[in-house]
């Protein structure tokens, strides 16, 4: 029987993975994989997210030292966003997990129609036996 490995203290990987796992730090990180952006260039490239959202995953990618944040004294002010060393290291695994559920999401999918058409049919006769 194969042992489980001993992490020991698990709230050091914990506090690192838990921003990466952030809806939108993969993206993020993987659009300053080509290069600096500015803030409304990573608005305009995602969409979906609101501009206190971005600010909030951008200062935190920062925070923790995969993002750097340059102001240009122009009116109005330019900001550039780029990865540093750590966010370039960090792009590796990003992409491959980025690539993997690109790759898996009709999968994924398909597991959960499957999963949820089967536990509807537990509902049903839950519920006809309860009647």
């Amino acid at each position: 029987m194969k042992r489980p490995v001993d992490l020991g203290d698990c709230r050091p990987i914990n506090d690192v993975v838990s921003l990466i796992g952030d809806k939108w730090t993969v993206l993020v990180i993987s659009l300053l994989g080509d290069g600096a952006m500015r803030f409304s260039e990573l608005k305009t490239s995602i969409g979906a997210i609101s501009q206190k959202m971005l600010t909030t995953t951008l200062r935190s990618l920062e925070r923790d030292g995969y993002v750097t944040r340059t102001v240009f004294p122009t009116i109005p002010p330019r900001v550039d966003y780029e990865l540093t060393a750590l966010g370039r290291d960090l792009l590796v695994p990003v992409k491959g997990l980025r690539d993997w559920a690109l790759a898996n999401r009709d999968r994924v999918a398909d597991a959960r129609m499957k999963f949820d058409a089967k536990n509807r049919k537990v509902v049903k006769i839950g519920l006809r036996k309860a009647s």
